[in-house]
């Protein structure tokens, strides 16, 4: 026997307002009984586990030790500005001229998370 992963679970001080920040960011809804001011809120995506937010007491201090990373469907230039009109922060550039490397974000609450190159970007690479 072995276990099925059911969640990630992110530690938050305003689950419901992260939750909708991540919901914008991947296109997938909140589960349909999370409402503002919920303590617990999901992220429903169509394959594989669920974003869990919960709600905690302290706030982030140190540097993440899990953390998402992100293949775009459009360029990682892209998605990287789209991600900061939503409200994430670059918080270090790791791209290099010729195309390789990623942006490190962070979410509205600081945690950290990485947009990687596209395929289309990966493929342009290859070329």
């Amino acid at each position: 026997m072995v276990s099925v992963l059911q969640n990630v679970a992110i530690d938050c001080a305003d689950a419901y307002e992260l939750a909708r920040f991540w919901s914008e960011v991947l296109g997938c809804p909140l589960h349909r009984e999370d409402n503002p001011g919920d303590p617990e809120t999901e992220v429903m995506l169509p394959e594989g586990p669920l974003l869990h937010f919960n709600q905690v007491p302290e706030p982030k201090t140190l540097k993440n030790r899990f953390h998402l990373c992100l293949r775009p469907k459009t360029t990682r230039e892209e998605e990287v500005e789209r991600l900061l009109n939503l409200g994430a922060t670059l918080v270090d550039d790791r791209r290099e001229p010729d195309g390789a490397g990623w942006a490190v974000l962070a979410d509205p609450e600081g945690n950290e998370f990485c947009v990687l190159r596209s395929e289309a970007d990966r493929a342009s690479m290859s070329s």
